[in-house]
């Protein structure tokens, strides 16, 4: 695991999608984005072949990545955490039990198509199969958007089960990534959940403003201002070198609408797996006005063992971090379990002094 770089050095009734694009959805094509090894290579600096890429990982989930993501790589780093996260390599090929395609049970989770609820209160809308980006380590890399995606037409029929179901208070806009959706079509969308009278909160998880932070634009901040619900946007966000000045600049317009700004990352071996890069991943986040919130232990999806991170291991990491930061700052590590009623908190290992070796404290930390 490679320590975080310096920031200096790197921050260099739903209607169709409208025949127009923003200026910011444009970021989100194709052309602005990484789709080949030999691009990815130069962008990087790193001599070609790529380490470890083979195509036959990438052809069920294709290599893709916005250039402004790869501008925060080490340049000829191939070990960089970043690169770790995009690049498919040979690992991914590996057949490991208790490793499949829907690994936290979301075909079972299926109200109607579109429409998942895992939890008590919520439910949760995949309203895209599109993302900016292609994490390799990705739940839903094998989930079958073509089923479940949710159509203008599949889009209704979720809105009137919502709406049928007064237990549901809150809504989670998930996918792919909502910020995929032109601005007119969230609009569109959330005030359809504003309408129906027992939904009290929207969710939003995207990882966008981290890897692609120009899509903070005009349009999707007069959406945020917009909204007549209360709104949690929850970001995605491993490693401290992800946080730069452009991400913290849209964390800015983010936070000036009134939302409430939390991050989610993932534990991932060779990424993120070392206390000190924990540890200034949350500080980052919280200097951009984003609260650490949970770290998962990695769904045993196919194509990512490569990435997991023993319990063991993990509940010492969070136990060194608490010993490290203030609680605010420290995510809760948790794991999905089908059929679980919640996420299953896995609670850190403590090194505790012995008896006498301290004195007693009665401050708060």
């Amino acid at each position: 695991m490679r320590a975080p770089h310096k920031r200096a050095a790197y921050d260099n009734g739903i209607p169709p999608p409208p025949p127009e694009r923003t200026a910011a959805l444009a970021t989100l094509n194709m052309a602005d984005c990484i789709t080949t090894p030999a691009a990815l290579a130069a962008a990087a600096h790193l001599p070609p072949p790529l380490p470890g890429y083979v195509p036959a990982a990438a052809a069920g989930f294709p290599l893709k990545v916005p250039r402004s993501f790869v501008a925060r790589m080490a340049p000829g780093d191939p070990r960089d955490p970043l690169l770790r996260q995009v690049l498919p390599t040979v690992a991914e090929l590996a057949s490991v039990p208790g490793f499949g395609p829907d690994p936290v049970g979301e075909r079972a989770a299926a109200r109607s198509p579109g429409l998942l609820q895992k939890y008590r209160g919520r439910a949760l809308l995949i309203t895209t199969a599109a993302c900016a980006v292609h994490c390799r380590y990705c739940f839903r890399r094998a989930f079958p958007y073509a089923e479940q995606s949710a159509g203008t037409a599949r889009l209704r029929a979720a809105l009137a089960a919502i709406a049928r179901d007064e237990s549901l208070e809150e809504i989670i806009l998930s996918g792919g990534d909502p910020l995929s959706l032109s601005n007119t079509r969230l609009t569109a969308l959330s005030n359809s959940l504003s309408a129906i009278a027992h939904v009290r909160r929207l969710r939003v998880h995207t990882r966008t403003p981290v890897v692609l932070p120009s899509r903070i634009d005009d349009g999707f901040i007069a959406w945020l201002q917009g909204l007549k619900l209360p709104t949690v946007l929850v970001l995605h966000a491993n490693h401290p070198n992800e946080i730069n000045s452009e991400v913290r600049a849209a964390c800015a317009r983010l936070r000036a609408t009134g939302v409430t700004l939390l991050n989610q990352s993932v534990l991932l071996k060779g990424v993120n797996d070392e206390v000190p890069a924990l540890a200034e991943l949350s500080r980052r986040l919280f200097a951009a006005g984003v609260l650490p919130y949970y770290i998962h232990a990695l769904d045993p999806v196919s194509g990512a063992a490569h990435f997991a991170v023993g319990d063991r291991r993990a509940r010492r990491l969070l136990g060194d971090l608490a010993a490290q930061l203030p609680g605010y700052l420290v995510p809760r590590l948790v794991r999905e379990i089908e059929g679980a009623p919640a996420k299953v908190t896995l609670a850190p290992r403590l090194s505790v002094p012995r008896a006498g070796s301290h004195g007693t404290s009665t401050g708060g930390c």
